[in-house]
């Protein structure tokens, strides 16, 4: 598996395109509009056989290129259930897999941050997008946040992975790329350390933080695969 970590300045959001190096089918986790000709050109150089857009969630913050993407490539958009989007062509739910090439791709529900949230594990990676964050995880005070769900995503699922497996977050606002499971359960200033759930809550509860910027056009557009802002 090849994996291209890809930024958006603007949002500091990671997108990622991974592919099977036999069969160069691919598939673009968290992709941005904005970043449109960026992709299209890259895949193109690359030769892939772009299979799936995948969503971590939806987003608040960013509009997903997902529905362009699949108009230039004629991939498949992929989201949670819970997003009830009529756009998408996969609605994941926790235990589905995808095939791409040779590999494997499994679904994990992961909600807390929104209720749409799913990781995207494959090999020894975990794609958690704003789920677990390095040295940090997602806000819970909004688009049907849930700080104890959040915990216990994180830790009775995610933390239960290998301690080896490689962490690809959804944003990073620290120059960080990525982590590992056995950092963040040691490290990690909102819930590392065998902190336990009432400690975390009452982190998150504690955090005043001010609405994303573009909410407002960023989950509508993104449950209409970034084709239909409003």
């Amino acid at each position: 598996m090849k994996i291209e970590q890809l930024f958006d300045p603007a949002t500091s959001t990671y997108s990622y395109l991974l592919w099977d190096k036999k069969t160069k089918q691919a598939a673009l986790i968290d992709s941005v509009k904005e970043q449109l000709e960026r992709d299209t050109t890259l895949i193109k150089q690359l030769a892939l056989d772009l299979k799936y857009t995948l969503e971590t969630h939806i987003h608040a913050d960013h509009v997903t290129g997902s529905g362009q993407l699949r108009d230039i490539f004629n991939s498949q958009a992929a989201v949670h259930k819970n997003s009830e989007s009529d756009c998408a062509n996969i609605l994941l739910s926790d235990g589905d897999t995808l095939k791409l090439g040779d590999e494997v791709i499994d679904i994990i529900y992961t909600p807390g941050h929104t209720n749409t949230d799913i990781s995207y594990h494959i090999d020894s990676i975990l794609f958690t997008g704003d789920a677990l964050l390095i040295n940090g995880c997602g806000r819970t005070d909004f688009q049907s946040g849930d700080a104890s769900a959040l915990y216990h995503s994180i830790t009775q699922k995610m933390f239960t992975l290998n301690d080896e497996t490689i962490i690809y977050p959804g944003h990073d606002y620290n120059g960080f790329t990525s982590s590992t499971i056995a950092r963040e359960k040691a490290f990690n200033s909102r819930l590392g350390n065998n902190k336990s759930e009432k400690e975390f809550v009452a982190i998150m509860d504690s955090l005043i933080l001010e609405p994303p910027a573009r909410i407002d056009i960023a989950v509508p557009g993104n449950q209409q695969c970034g084709l239909n802002e409003t």
